[in-house]
């Protein structure tokens, strides 16, 4: 064998050992797992939730009718919600029949929405139990992700109707005032 040749056939057998040497390091110093362990993916642990799309701070906030950043639309355009008004009741000066209405207004939400999360709760279980007992198919899911986007859809609709009440509540400077003291 030429010396060239040697020389190729070495560096051939080499190469492999060398990448996977290099790439165990690699793993390492990034704190993976080395080739010979688990890799773990972004959703390692999820799949001991009661339900895998739900976490438990999710199922407790839909469960207290909170209204987890789902009337953005409203809040960061102009329209107060009623649990940040009265927050904020003292600076907005809200007349003893605002601050009345808006803790009763504040009640139905918090009741709407508590309903609304048991029913995104039961539509997301209900989509989960197709995947866990292999009953997917095509018609299933396309009816239990329907059912879930329509509970979604009604959780939010409760938590925007009720910050549209509370325009018709305050007066244009109160809902600047809100604004203002929101930072928006």
């Amino acid at each position: 064998m030429k010396p060239f040749q040697l020389a190729l056939v070495a560096l051939c057998a080499w190469l492999p050992a060398a990448f996977a040497q290099h790439t165990g390091a690699n793993h390492r110093e990034h704190g993976a797992a080395t080739p010979s362990k688990q890799a773990h993916g972004p959703y390692a642990g999820m799949q001991e939730r009661a339900i895998k799309a739900l976490s438990e701070q999710q199922l407790s906030d839909l469960r207290a009718g909170k209204g987890m950043s789902l009337a953005l639309p409203a809040e960061l355009n102009g329209y107060p919600g009623p649990s940040h008004a009265l927050e904020l009741a003292e600076p907005l000066k809200l007349t003893a029949e605002q601050k009345s209405r808006t803790q009763a207004l504040f009640a139905q939400m918090q009741q709407e929405a508590k309903s609304a999360g048991e029913e995104v709760i039961a539509a997301e279980g209900a989509l989960d139990a197709l995947f866990k007992t292999k009953a997917a198919t095509p018609g299933a899911l396309r009816t239990a992700t329907h059912n879930a986007a329509v509970a979604q859809g009604q959780l939010r609709e409760t938590h925007l109707r009720y910050h549209l009440a509370m325009v018709e509540l305050l007066s244009p400077e109160q809902v600047a005032t809100y604004n203002r003291l929101r930072g928006y």
